[in-house]
């Protein structure tokens, strides 16, 4: 959902809101005509190259079949639906006051955005809890075909009910055409006339209690159950030597998958978190038409980009925190860059010498490429 400023008009996606004051600002001076679109061309190239190698990696190397990776191609698969269904034509809103795609491609970006926000937040909710489950259990008595069956039927039951949460933008979203004195507007809008004025404040409402505050709730209580677990695990260590050292080391195996998740619900919290002060702000600050100015203007426009940012950061994350996953992603980018190399079996030394030191970086190219494992007996997680 998004606010532009038009003459003495506030469009929500470009929909009339609230009579304003400020004067009207023809497009060519408006500095987000220029930011945005590179900003989202970024997003588009990053989104689907990052996504992209991931959800090709899990479909060529069965080891990654896990349960903590079934839950990260989820995120994977949302983050592609909105990086290319939506980023590329709602972009265009900021540079343009005609919406030139029509009534299909209007509906189909906003189910899509709603869709993506669903998948990626009901997902990382459970993979907090399943992390939380993966400490207390360390054993692997979860491991197997049960936990697998699971795993999918949980991925598959979080689709589900992203796509229902996101039918009523696919519903009612339309194209609205406005006179504002400064030419004829034709915009994409998501809160039809007739469901009435109150719609898009329940609206707002619902998708910051479902979409936000709630999940992040339940992540936060499985997190502070995971350290009270593990204090309590490292209190009892000198009782029972052996067996608690096996357990300490499964855990730390577990702790580094938890950490990577937990990265994903900060970015997750950052990226969302603007866009929802700000609607908030928008439709129920009651003097709104004459405290919005040059902060807020700017303050949306932040919110909205890092809105779709979170749809190509988390492979940037997964790249940083997981050896994995940084492996296998140098492996496929040499590939691309040397093929005729890769295609070699044997062993290539690289010297390089600076100030006096000399560093050897060996790589080896097989037929089959194994993944190093990041969290023990769970197989491999990027």
């Amino acid at each position: 959902m998004e606010v532009v400023e038009t003459n003495k008009t506030f469009w929500s996606n470009n929909s009339v809101l609230a009579p304003t004051e400020p004067p009207y600002y023809p497009l060519h001076e408006r500095p987000e005509t220029y930011i945005v679109p590179i900003v989202f061309l970024i997003i588009f190239v990053v989104g689907v190259f990052g996504n992209g190698t991931l959800v090709f990696m899990f479909a060529k190397y069965p080891n990654m079949r896990n349960v903590p990776n079934t839950y990260i191609l989820s995120l994977a698969l949302g983050d592609l639906l909105v990086v290319i269904f939506a980023v590329p034509f709602v972009s265009i809103i900021y540079f343009t006051e005609r919406w030139p795609f029509g009534e299909t491609i209007c509906r189909l970006s906003e189910f899509m955005r709603d869709i993506s926000v669903g998948v990626t937040v009901f997902t990382l909710t459970a993979l907090s809890a399943d992390r939380y489950l993966a400490i207390v259990d360390p054993v692997g008595k979860r491991a197997g075909a049960v936990a697998h069956r699971t795993t999918v039927a949980v991925t598959a039951g979080i689709w589900v009910l992203a796509v229902i949460l996101a039918a009523p933008a696919g519903i009612f979203s339309y194209l609205r055409s406005e006179d504002t004195g400064n030419g004829k507007i034709v915009v994409c809008n998501p809160f039809p006339v007739y469901l009435g004025p109150s719609y898009p404040r329940i609206n707002v409402v619902t998708k910051l209690t479902i979409y936000y505050m709630l999940p992040l709730g339940i992540i936060a209580t499985f997190y502070i159950l995971m350290a009270r677990h593990l204090m309590q695990a490292a209190a009892a260590l000198p009782g029972e030597a052996q067996h608690q050292r096996q357990h300490i080391k499964h855990v730390a195996a577990r702790r580094k998958v938890a950490k990577l998740v937990l990265a994903f619900v900060v970015i997750f919290a950052i990226c969302y978190f603007p866009n929802h002060v700000f609607l908030m702000w928008f439709y129920f600050n009651p003097t709104v038409e004459r405290d919005y100015n040059h902060f807020w203007n700017a303050f949306r426009c932040v919110g909205f980009c890092l809105g779709f940012v979170n749809s190509c950061i988390n492979p940037i994350a997964l790249y940083c925190i997981s050896g994995a996953f940084r492996k296998s992603f140098n492996r496929h980018l040499f590939c691309c860059l040397c093929p005729e190399v890769a295609q070699g079996r044997t062993w290539t030394t690289f010297h390089f010498h600076s100030s006096g030191q000399h560093f050897i970086s060996t790589f080896r190219k097989t037929e089959h490429f194994d993944l190093s494992t990041l969290n023990g007996p769970e197989k491999t997680a990027v």
